[in-house]
Formats: structure tokens, sequence, C-alpha cells
């Protein structure tokens, strides 16, 4: 059965397809991480007051802040680490 142009088309399109999709499950995961911090948190993105990703500046600066907040006694603490009361018993 000889081949016409039409069969190599097809398959060179169907081969091209395959490769793409391969593509998509190759996707550096630094790209990943990029394009995840871009999308808004509407969208399901990271929200405003996530912690910085580990590897960098900011999360260094980020965990000694938290290392001090940990030694300082509960006292001394501000409002922002105590946890929210309930209201379960209250009414309103």
């Amino acid at each position: 059965m000889p081949t016409s142009a039409r069969h190599i088309a097809t398959i060179v399109a169907l081969a091209l397809a395959g490769c793409g999709l391969g593509a998509c499950g190759t996707i550096n995961e630094k790209l990943a991480a990029g394009v995840s911090d871009a999308i808004p948190a509407w969208a399901g993105g990271l929200p405003a007051d996530a912690p910085p990703r580990p590897g960098t500046a900011e999360y260094d600066e980020f965990m000694k802040e938290r290392e001090q907040k940990r030694l300082l006694p509960a006292s001394e603490r501000g409002e922002e680490t105590k946890p929210a009361s309930s209201s379960q018993g209250e009414t309103r």
C-alpha cells in the first residue's frame, strides 16, 4: 500500500501532539514555582500572609524573627500571636 502525503501529515501531527503532551510533564520545578507565585489569591494562588519560600533571604529573616518571638515569654509577646477566642457561646 503506498504512503500518501495525507498519512505522513497525520503521523507528523500526532507525533507533535504526543511530544507536546510529554513536555507538559517535564516542566522545570523552578519554572512551576515562579508561575504559581504569579497567580492571584482569588484564583487559588498564595495568600498575602503566606510565609516566604525556603532558600530565600526573606525566609531566613522570617525564621530568625519567628525564633526570637518563640523565645519571648508569653506575657511579653504581641497581641498578634494570641489565638482568636471562640465565639461559640456568645450571642449577638
